[in-house]
């Protein structure tokens, strides 16, 4: 059996790469949407994607399972489990709970495992030369490390109202079965730590069913529904505005987009015909970078592995866009907006053209140290936010503070003063950074950044 893990820390997902060498096939699950990367594995082995397996209808990020069967021909093997509201729109093998999909001497077993969602799907897979006992378990959004998958999504995310207690219910019976099986299988998880499908994931990208019965939080409650649903409910991170849009889009006949669109670079006329049009332009360079010297009304969201979420908590998926980046980042960055669904990219400038094109119309900010927000806490005049997450707040904050979610601060700018001197601040100045360029291009003249943020603040 050939096996590798394709790991996206942008997304902190996880794609799966089986094959049979004896036959020369191979199958896909859960691949993201910059397929290249699954051709030249196979190409690299030897071996031809014949089949694609799919865990269920993903929210965190756009499936490249179309794309790779319309470069492949190979048969889509999707959920049928679940209500009309859980069926693909498009051409598909139809899975149901204990179907057995053949790979050569490979065979992968269907069990509906709701919870996440309802047509959920894990995967049980049986190498037969080497032996007749299951050997690894692909549990998309199911079980992961240390965590299992959240069920508030559809409620919280997509408007689904009343979904989150049933899928709570739902995930507590699917852990019922999972108890049952053999210690020794291997789970191999649909996302890691940092992804928003869970509240607790792990970073180790493989575990077994053994060692979850010892360490998984969610396997030491088994003896009360209700108790589990209340934890399992509790403190889950805000879900990404974009997840709504993924529901969608994984489940229609969408448009393809089978290879990784080369980006082009502005020219100075193009360049002032984008601000001219009023298209959003994103500044990805370091937050200190950008303090440097800003393009007012860019929105700065760094090239790291959060880039993804936050272009996917503001980009409107109707509107063009174009992007301040080192040309040597600009297809990594174009992966990450495809990974998402975000194609309306209509160009680039770097930021050294940024400079020549805008010079003297850069501006500047110094973020303020803990000595200076000591000094004006407790002001009148001052309103200070914090951009953390609901649970993050909760667990600790400074005195005075007021929590505004970075993700939902453009939906909440009638909380912000503009009377009074604004300081915000996050965790460690990331996110707090991307709010301080969120205010400024929306007319908040009068804004600070605390970047040392509560890292500094409760040492």
């Amino acid at each position: 059996m050939f096996f590798e893990l394709v790991y996206d820390k942008s997304l902190a997902q996880a794609s799966y790469v089986i094959g049979c060498q004896a036959g020369g096939i191979a199958a896909v699950i859960d691949p993201k949407r910059d397929v290249d990367t699954y051709l030249k594995i196979a190409e690299a082995n030897n071996l031809k994607i014949t089949h694609i397996l799919e865990t269920h209808i993903h929210a965190d990020f756009l499936s490249g399972s179309r794309e790779l069967a319309a470069l492949t021909g190979a048969d889509l093997y999707l959920s049928d489990e679940g209500d009309e509201n859980w069926k693909y729109e498009f051409p598909h093998n139809k899975v149901k709970h204990g179907d057995i999909i053949k790979l050569g001497n490979i065979t992968f077993e269907a069990l509906h495992t709701p919870g996440h969602t309802p047509e959920h799907l894990s995967f049980l897979l049986t190498d037969k030369p080497a032996s007749m006992e299951p050997v690894m378990l692909f549990t998309g959004d199911f079980v992961f490390v240390g965590d299992v998958g959240r069920p508030d999504l559809l409620e919280q995310a997509a408007g689904l109202k009343g979904t989150q207690e049933i899928g709570a219910s739902q995930m507590f019976d699917s852990l019922q079965e999972f108890n049952k099986l053999h210690e020794f299988i291997q789970v191999w998880p649909g996302h890691g730590a940092g992804s928003a499908c869970g509240k607790a994931l792990g970073a180790v990208p493989m575990t077994t069913v053994g060692y979850e019965k010892i360490r998984n939080w969610a396997l030491q409650m088994l003896n009360d529904k209700a108790a589990f649903s209340k934890e399992l409910l509790a403190d889950q991170p805000e879900p990404p505005r974009y997840f709504a849009m993924m529901k969608k889009l994984n489940k229609v006949d969408r448009k393809l987009l089978t290879e990784v669109p080369v980006i082009p670079n502005l020219s100075e006329a193009d360049f002032q015909k984008v601000k001219a049009d009023g298209l959003s332009i994103i500044d990805t360079r370091p937050w200190k970078q950008y303090a440097d010297g800003f393009l007012k009304g860019t929105l700065n969201i760094s090239n790291n592995n959060s880039f993804s979420t936050w272009m996917g908590w503001y980009m409107d998926y109707a509107s063009d866009f174009i992007l301040i980046a080192e040309e040597g980042q600009v297809e990594d960055l174009t992966r990450k907006l495809m990974r998402i669904g975000l194609d309306n990219l209509k160009g680039y400038i770097t930021p050294a053209q940024l400079i020549n094109f805008e010079g003297d119309n850069l501006q500047k900010y110094s973020p303020i140290s803990k000595d200076t927000l000591e000094s004006k806490l407790g002001s009148e005049d001052i309103q200070l936010i914090d951009v953390r997450g609901k649970s993050e707040f909760k667990n600790g904050h400074i005195d005075h503070a007021e929590n505004l979610f970075v993700g939902k601060l453009d939906q909440n700018l009638d909380k912000v003063s503009k009377d009074k001197q604004v300081i915000i601040h996050c965790q460690s100045g990331a996110r707090s950074a991307i709010a301080y360029s969120l205010l400024v291009a929306n007319g908040f003249d009068n804004v600070l950044n605390y970047s040392g943020g509560w890292a500094d603040w409760s040492a």
